[in-house]
Protein backbone atom coordinates (compact mmCIF):
# COMPACT_ATOMS: atom_id res chain seq x y z
CA UNK A 1 0.00 0.00 0.00
CA UNK A 2 1.46 3.45 -1.06
CA UNK A 3 2.47 6.11 1.90
CA UNK A 4 0.89 9.02 2.34
CA UNK A 5 1.88 11.86 0.02
CA UNK A 6 4.64 14.47 1.86
CA UNK A 7 5.82 17.59 1.13
CA UNK A 8 8.82 18.62 2.86
CA UNK A 9 9.78 22.47 2.64
CA UNK A 10 13.59 22.75 3.27
CA UNK A 11 15.87 19.88 3.12
CA UNK A 12 18.57 20.89 5.55
CA UNK A 13 19.98 18.59 8.14
CA UNK A 14 16.81 17.81 9.79
CA UNK A 15 14.85 17.87 6.90
CA UNK A 16 16.87 15.33 5.09
CA UNK A 17 17.34 13.54 8.43
CA UNK A 18 13.51 13.25 8.14
CA UNK A 19 13.50 12.29 4.33
CA UNK A 20 16.38 9.87 4.64
CA UNK A 21 14.17 7.87 7.75
CA UNK A 22 10.68 7.55 5.18
CA UNK A 23 12.61 6.66 2.41
CA UNK A 24 14.25 3.73 4.58
CA UNK A 25 11.01 2.95 6.04
CA UNK A 26 8.66 0.02 4.76
CA UNK A 27 6.04 2.35 3.34
CA UNK A 28 6.42 3.80 0.29
CA UNK A 29 5.48 7.57 1.17
CA UNK A 30 5.05 10.07 -2.33
CA UNK A 31 7.70 12.34 -1.29
CA UNK A 32 8.22 16.05 -2.65
CA UNK A 33 10.85 18.11 -1.94
CA UNK A 34 11.20 22.05 -2.40
CA UNK A 35 14.10 23.42 -1.76
CA UNK A 36 15.91 26.47 -3.75
CA UNK A 37 19.67 24.64 -3.37
CA UNK A 38 19.45 20.96 -2.71
CA UNK A 39 22.35 19.17 -1.25
CA UNK A 40 23.95 16.50 -3.11
CA UNK A 41 22.29 13.58 -1.27
CA UNK A 42 18.56 15.35 -1.88
CA UNK A 43 19.57 15.79 -6.20
CA UNK A 44 20.87 12.28 -5.87
CA UNK A 45 17.40 10.71 -4.16
CA UNK A 46 15.64 12.77 -7.52
CA UNK A 47 18.21 11.61 -9.49
CA UNK A 48 17.15 7.59 -8.30
CA UNK A 49 13.60 8.63 -8.27
CA UNK A 50 13.21 8.34 -4.75
CA UNK A 51 11.61 11.94 -4.06
CA UNK A 52 10.40 14.58 -6.40
CA UNK A 53 12.57 17.48 -6.54
CA UNK A 54 11.02 21.51 -6.83
CA UNK A 55 7.88 19.83 -8.34
CA UNK A 56 4.47 22.04 -9.05
CA UNK A 57 2.75 22.44 -5.75
CA UNK A 58 -0.85 20.70 -5.35
CA UNK A 59 -2.73 19.50 -2.10
CA UNK A 60 -0.75 16.75 -0.17
CA UNK A 61 -1.96 13.99 3.16
CA UNK A 62 1.40 15.56 4.82
CA UNK A 63 3.02 19.31 4.63
CA UNK A 64 6.43 19.41 6.92
CA UNK A 65 7.91 22.85 7.21
CA UNK A 66 11.68 22.97 7.85
CA UNK A 67 12.44 26.21 6.83
CA UNK A 68 14.29 28.67 9.08
CA UNK A 69 11.23 30.56 11.10
CA UNK A 70 12.58 33.71 9.93
CA UNK A 71 11.36 33.55 6.36
CA UNK A 72 8.07 31.93 7.05
CA UNK A 73 6.29 35.11 6.90
CA UNK A 74 7.58 35.93 3.38
CA UNK A 75 7.06 32.65 2.07
CA UNK A 76 3.71 31.35 3.68
CA UNK A 77 1.35 32.14 1.18
CA UNK A 78 3.08 30.38 -1.20
CA UNK A 79 2.70 27.23 0.41
CA UNK A 80 -1.08 27.26 0.42
CA UNK A 81 -1.47 25.60 -2.88
CA UNK A 82 -0.09 22.26 -0.86
CA UNK A 83 -2.90 22.51 1.25
CA UNK A 84 -6.48 20.83 1.11
CA UNK A 85 -9.20 20.66 3.50
CA UNK A 86 -7.65 17.59 5.24
CA UNK A 87 -3.84 18.42 4.95
CA UNK A 88 -2.21 17.87 8.13
CA UNK A 89 0.77 20.77 8.32
CA UNK A 90 3.61 19.80 10.85
CA UNK A 91 6.47 22.84 11.49
CA UNK A 92 9.27 22.03 13.12
CA UNK A 93 10.02 25.83 12.68
CA UNK A 94 11.48 27.35 16.43
CA UNK A 95 9.46 30.23 17.87
CA UNK A 96 6.04 29.86 15.38
CA UNK A 97 3.18 29.35 17.07
CA UNK A 98 0.04 27.09 16.08
CA UNK A 99 -1.90 30.75 15.96
CA UNK A 100 0.89 31.60 13.84
CA UNK A 101 0.73 28.57 11.58
CA UNK A 102 -3.16 28.88 11.30
CA UNK A 103 -3.69 32.26 10.57
CA UNK A 104 -0.60 32.03 7.80
CA UNK A 105 -1.77 29.12 6.05
CA UNK A 106 -5.30 28.77 6.39
CA UNK A 107 -5.95 25.44 8.21
CA UNK A 108 -6.55 24.56 11.89
CA UNK A 109 -4.77 21.05 10.99
CA UNK A 110 -1.34 22.06 12.53
CA UNK A 111 1.41 20.54 14.65
CA UNK A 112 4.26 22.13 16.19
CA UNK A 113 7.03 20.31 17.07
CA UNK A 114 10.44 20.87 18.39
CA UNK A 115 13.12 18.35 17.04
CA UNK A 116 16.71 18.90 18.32
CA UNK A 117 20.29 18.13 16.34
CA UNK A 118 21.11 14.95 17.27
CA UNK A 119 17.82 13.69 15.28
CA UNK A 120 20.54 13.95 12.30
CA UNK A 121 21.24 10.60 13.66
CA UNK A 122 18.48 9.17 15.13
CA UNK A 123 18.84 9.76 18.35
CA UNK A 124 17.28 13.11 19.34
CA UNK A 125 13.78 14.12 20.61
CA UNK A 126 10.91 15.30 19.48
CA UNK A 127 8.27 17.60 21.27
CA UNK A 128 5.16 17.80 19.73
CA UNK A 129 2.07 21.04 20.37
CA UNK A 130 -1.69 20.44 18.34
CA UNK A 131 -3.91 22.71 17.95
CA UNK A 132 -7.63 22.26 19.32
CA UNK A 133 -9.11 20.02 15.73
CA UNK A 134 -6.11 18.11 15.23
CA UNK A 135 -7.32 14.53 15.33
CA UNK A 136 -6.21 11.63 17.74
CA UNK A 137 -4.94 9.72 13.97
CA UNK A 138 -3.15 12.88 12.50
CA UNK A 139 -1.22 12.99 15.55
CA UNK A 140 -0.18 8.84 14.89
CA UNK A 141 0.64 9.96 11.68
CA UNK A 142 2.82 12.80 12.33
CA UNK A 143 4.20 10.36 15.36
CA UNK A 144 5.49 7.51 12.65
CA UNK A 145 6.90 10.84 10.10
CA UNK A 146 8.64 12.08 13.65
CA UNK A 147 10.13 8.48 14.09
CA UNK A 148 13.36 8.74 11.95
CA UNK A 149 14.96 11.26 14.28
CA UNK A 150 14.79 9.55 17.16
CA UNK A 151 12.23 9.54 20.55
CA UNK A 152 8.82 11.35 19.73
CA UNK A 153 6.72 13.30 23.02
CA UNK A 154 3.35 14.65 23.17
CA UNK A 155 1.78 16.48 22.75
CA UNK A 156 2.14 18.87 25.40
CA UNK A 157 0.86 22.25 26.64
CA UNK A 158 1.73 24.69 23.78
CA UNK A 159 2.28 27.16 26.59
CA UNK A 160 5.43 24.94 27.99
CA UNK A 161 7.38 25.04 24.17
CA UNK A 162 9.23 27.84 24.61
CA UNK A 163 10.36 25.93 27.55
CA UNK A 164 11.11 22.42 25.57
CA UNK A 165 13.27 24.97 23.27
CA UNK A 166 15.25 26.08 26.34
CA UNK A 167 15.84 22.25 27.62
CA UNK A 168 15.56 20.01 24.85
CA UNK A 169 15.84 21.92 21.25
CA UNK A 170 19.13 23.78 23.11
CA UNK A 171 20.17 21.46 25.22
CA UNK A 172 22.96 20.22 22.62
CA UNK A 173 25.34 22.74 22.72
CA UNK A 174 24.95 22.78 26.37
CA UNK A 175 26.90 19.40 26.08
CA UNK A 176 29.33 20.37 23.81
CA UNK A 177 30.03 23.69 25.79
CA UNK A 178 30.25 21.08 28.67
CA UNK A 179 32.84 18.60 26.67
CA UNK A 180 34.63 21.20 25.00
CA UNK A 181 35.08 23.12 29.13
CA UNK A 182 36.07 19.59 30.48
CA UNK A 183 38.73 18.70 27.79
CA UNK A 184 40.32 22.63 27.71
CA UNK A 185 40.26 22.35 31.49
CA UNK A 186 42.42 18.66 31.33
CA UNK A 187 44.48 20.28 29.08
CA UNK A 188 45.38 23.58 30.99
CA UNK A 189 46.32 20.82 33.93
CA UNK A 190 49.34 18.87 31.04
CA UNK A 191 46.48 16.08 29.35
CA UNK A 192 47.30 15.91 25.78
CA UNK A 193 44.57 17.89 23.40
CA UNK A 194 43.81 14.85 21.59
CA UNK A 195 43.81 12.63 24.66
CA UNK A 196 41.47 14.87 26.74
CA UNK A 197 39.26 15.81 23.76
CA UNK A 198 38.66 11.63 23.45
CA UNK A 199 38.29 11.26 27.23
CA UNK A 200 35.48 13.99 27.45
CA UNK A 201 33.17 12.88 24.48
CA UNK A 202 33.16 9.43 25.89
CA UNK A 203 32.39 9.97 29.47
CA UNK A 204 29.48 12.21 28.27
CA UNK A 205 28.22 9.40 26.28
CA UNK A 206 28.41 6.78 28.99
CA UNK A 207 27.04 8.80 31.55
CA UNK A 208 23.88 9.80 29.24
CA UNK A 209 23.25 6.10 28.21
CA UNK A 210 24.00 5.05 31.87
CA UNK A 211 21.20 7.58 32.70
CA UNK A 212 18.95 6.59 30.22
CA UNK A 213 19.01 2.90 31.08
CA UNK A 214 18.73 3.38 34.91
CA UNK A 215 15.68 3.46 36.57
CA UNK A 216 17.82 6.00 38.88
CA UNK A 217 17.56 9.52 39.68
CA UNK A 218 20.01 12.05 37.75
CA UNK A 219 20.71 13.38 41.36
CA UNK A 220 20.91 9.38 42.90
CA UNK A 221 23.05 8.71 40.17
CA UNK A 222 25.19 11.51 40.77
CA UNK A 223 25.35 10.92 44.79
CA UNK A 224 26.39 7.06 44.19
CA UNK A 225 29.42 8.17 41.91
CA UNK A 226 30.54 11.09 45.10
CA UNK A 227 32.58 9.46 47.60
CA UNK A 228 32.56 11.73 50.83
CA UNK A 229 35.84 13.78 50.74
CA UNK A 230 37.24 12.04 47.18
CA UNK A 231 37.74 13.21 44.01
CA UNK A 232 34.41 13.84 42.71
CA UNK A 233 33.41 15.14 45.86
CA UNK A 234 36.15 17.79 45.87
CA UNK A 235 35.41 18.84 41.88
CA UNK A 236 31.61 18.93 42.52
CA UNK A 237 31.98 21.37 45.61
CA UNK A 238 33.28 23.75 42.93
CA UNK A 239 30.41 22.85 40.34
CA UNK A 240 27.75 23.14 43.15
CA UNK A 241 29.01 26.23 44.67
CA UNK A 242 26.28 29.52 44.81
CA UNK A 243 27.53 30.67 41.16
CA UNK A 244 27.88 26.86 39.64
CA UNK A 245 26.25 24.78 37.34
CA UNK A 246 22.41 24.69 39.15
CA UNK A 247 22.14 28.43 39.33
CA UNK A 248 23.75 28.69 35.54
CA UNK A 249 21.54 26.42 33.86
CA UNK A 250 18.74 28.02 35.56
CA UNK A 251 19.68 31.38 34.23
CA UNK A 252 20.80 29.88 30.55
CA UNK A 253 16.97 27.92 29.98
CA UNK A 254 15.59 31.07 30.81
CA UNK A 255 17.18 32.94 28.77
CA UNK A 256 16.84 30.92 25.72
CA UNK A 257 13.05 30.41 26.92
CA UNK A 258 12.77 34.09 27.22
CA UNK A 259 14.67 34.47 23.60
CA UNK A 260 11.96 31.88 21.91
CA UNK A 261 9.61 33.87 23.44
CA UNK A 262 10.59 37.20 22.00
CA UNK A 263 10.95 35.18 18.31
CA UNK A 264 7.25 33.99 18.75
CA UNK A 265 6.47 37.58 18.86
CA UNK A 266 8.86 38.91 16.33
CA UNK A 267 6.89 36.93 13.68
CA UNK A 268 3.70 38.00 14.22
Amino acid sequence: MAGPSIALIGAGRMGAALASGWLAGRGKPDIRIQDPKPSETVTEWAGAGKVSLNPEPEPVDVLVIAVKPQVFPKMAESLKPWIGPQTLVLSIMAGTRLKQLTERLGTGHVIRVMPNTPGAIGKGVSVMAKSDIVMAKQLEIAGKLLKPLGEVIGPVDEKHMSVVTGLSGSGPAYVFLMAEAMADAAMAEGLPAELAEQLAALTIEGAAALMVQSDEAPSALRKAVTSPGGTTQAALDILMDEGGMPILMRKAIRAAANRDRELSRDTD
